[in-house]
């Protein structure tokens, strides 16, 4: 007999039921309920969300899937589409919000992540944003163009258990830098973000702050090299420079000195037999052309591979 659940029921048993039922009477969500729990609701909602679920007709069809297999969820019957729209409609969403930051605060020290053999002194974060897509005609208020609708996230993730530390819901047009310069950040904290929030009074203020960035320049960005420091000769890196922004008014903005780490582009090559392999960033030619020389000069070359067995005869070549 299999004594273990499947991986839907395993998600579900880090939270905890007693805590659950609690934030139910606080609330008073099963208030007018006729059968169909608080429970059953937050079970088909999840499963929405593993599974993407575009539409309370693909919870229900998939919750319908498997009747006989939901009693480990805790469910009797799969729900049915009028009845999971009135409780979206009318259950109080305080509640899942209040059991978000308990599962936060009690999982939050536990999870540190997958051990490294190099790990940051500083604190690690990543700020990125997405789009959002939602019906217009159902969010008026979300409106992101002529006939789409559309909200945008902003998170800052920590890389300590990979948890989101911040999180700003705006409307689709907002611009990253806006919601960037609210972003609490300690001092001495790393943080790594894409070309998206380049912005040199925010590099400014965040250099003032004590906080660490890194991103990746434009490459229309116009800046002096003040002072260039060694690299390794079999490193990944091409070069590292001190450098001061010479574009028109990006002084004023940004009047700190900030380090430019250049990596080499990596090129990738398909065989005849579609396996992929990467060339090594630095002088690929001269170290083929050394394993090649070296392969000529070894007895053991194809050269002498192509010699005729003992005991065996070669045909004659035709005149």
């Amino acid at each position: 007999m299999v004594r273990c659940g499947s991986l839907f029921s395993q998600v579900l048993s880090l939270v905890d039921r007693m805590t659950f039922h609690k934030l139910v009477l606080d609330h008073d969500a099963e208030r007018h309920a006729k059968g169909y729990s608080s429970w059953a609701h937050f079970v088909a909602m999840l499963f929405c969300q593993l599974a993407q679920a575009k539409s309370i007709r693909e919870i229900c069809g998939g919750l319908a899937c498997c009747v006989g297999k939901i009693r480990h969820l805790g469910l009797y019957d799969f729900p049915r589409k009028s009845t999971l729209a009135y409780a979206n409609a009318h259950r109080p969403w305080e509640m899942y919000r209040d059991l978000f930051y308990h599962l936060l605060d009690r999982y939050r020290g536990s999870m540190t992540g997958k051990k490294r053999k190099f790990r940051f002194r500083n604190k690690l974060l990543t700020l990125d944003s997405t789009t959002i897509s939602l019906c217009l005609s159902m969010f008026p208020w979300a409106q992101f163009r002529r006939t789409k609708g559309a909200v945008k996230l902003h998170l800052l993730l920590d890389h300590d258990g990979y948890l989101p530390t911040y999180a700003y819901i705006s409307n689709g047009k907002r611009h990253d830098v806006t919601v960037a310069r609210r972003v609490p950040l300690t001092k001495g904290s790393i943080v790594t973000m894409d070309k998206g929030y380049n912005d040199y009074s925010l590099f400014s203020s965040w250099t003032d702050a004590g906080i660490y960035f890194v991103t990746r320049m434009k490459d229309n960005a116009v800046y002096e090299v003040m002072r260039e420091r060694e690299v390794p000769v079999y490193g990944n890196l091409i070069a590292d420079q001190h450098i001061a922004f010479a574009g028109l008014g990006a002084w004023q903005k940004c009047p700190h000195i900030p380090s430019i780490y250049r990596r080499p582009m990596r090129r990738w090559s398909r065989h005849q037999k579609g396996r992929k392999q990467l060339h090594p960033p630095y002088q690929p030619r001269r170290r083929w052309q050394e394993r090649r020389e070296q392969s000529h000069t070894h007895p053991k070359s194809r050269t002498a591979s192509r010699t005729a067995l003992p005991g065996r005869k070669r045909r004659a070549a035709c005149p």
